[in-house]
């Protein structure tokens, strides 16, 4: 009997991973949610909200799914139970993970002085998930950017995204101050022009 033929399957259709990441902790966030695909964060889940929120504007449709909120709330509450029951019996019995957040920054558009973009401040190495994070600009506190994105990676880790919207002049420095709320560690990175797109001017 002839053997049948092996299936070929695209490239794109193979080795990619969907991470549905409920967590629960005695700290703050004191619980998350987190979707990606392919460690590309997707939405978190706001709990005060019961709704999903897109990281990116072009994910915003599928955050109108919700469906599954019910379960999700379930997942919450188990969570928040296993803390508060199983905890306790836990605590000085099996060791204690950390990790040392490391910071970078960069812009979501390539650099062009006096048009609108982006800052991303991006977060890795992050366990466990408690941390703030605050932008400056010249050393003066920046107010008005968004939620921070904490998702879920391979190895029981996290990384977290903040995003501060600017318009990008010559003379800027920007800092991302990374709190780690457990021990209280702190990752700075800075951010300052560099190789910026001509600017086009009109003849």
């Amino acid at each position: 009997v002839p053997e049948a033929p092996t299936p070929m399957w695209p490239d794109d259709l193979q080795n990619h991973t969907f991470l549905h990441t409920v967590y629960c902790q005695d700290g703050s966030p004191s619980v998350g949610l987190s979707e990606a695909y392919d460690e590309d964060q997707l939405f978190f889940f706001d709990f005060s909200q019961n709704t999903r929120v897109p990281r990116l504007p072009e994910f915003a449709d599928w955050a109108q799914e919700q469906g599954d909120a019910p379960a999700i709330l379930f997942d919450k509450e188990f969570c928040e139970w296993m803390i508060q029951q199983i905890g306790p019996k836990l605590d000085g019995k099996i060791p204690v993970s950390r990790g040392f957040p490391i910071a970078e920054v960069f812009t979501l558009k390539p650099l062009e002085f006096g048009k609108p973009n982006t800052l991303v401040c991006f977060v890795s190495n992050l366990f466990p998930p408690m941390l703030t994070v605050n932008w400056q600009h010249h050393s003066v506190p920046v107010e008005g950017f968004g939620p921070t994105f904490v998702s879920a990676v391979d190895g029981l880790s996290f990384q977290a995204f903040s995003y501060l919207d600017f318009t990008p002049e010559p003379s800027d420095i920007f800092s991302c101050i990374v709190t780690h709320e457990i021990d209280r560690y702190t990752a700075i990175a800075y951010w300052v022009p560099r190789n910026a797109l001509p600017s086009l001017v009109p003849r």
